[in-house]
């Protein structure tokens, strides 16, 4: 019997850890869609205010950043349910 209960606890210590580590790459995948956000669509809002004009860039940096930090939540969303 006392194997079994050393089986138990490695199990549990490696689920535990499994856990751990899906919890900081999802956190990682957040963070990259946060910076995403800021870095694209908030730098793409602050050229806005500066030129006053809305070219093809500026659109095209708009929706590739929200697209790419929506992906990017998603994707620490799905770590996280596991």
């Amino acid at each position: 019997m006392g194997n079994w209960i050393k089986q138990q606890a490695l199990k549990s210590a490696k689920e535990e850890q499994e856990n751990e580590r899906y919890g900081k790459l999802a956190g990682y995948f957040f963070n990259l869609s946060q910076l995403t956000y800021a870095a694209l669509v908030l730098g793409a809002l602050v050229f806005f205010f500066q030129s006053e004009r809305i070219t093809l860039m500026l659109v095209m940096m708009l929706i590739t950043g929200a697209f790419l930090a929506y992906g990017l939540a998603i994707i620490g969303n799905e770590l996280l349910k596991k």
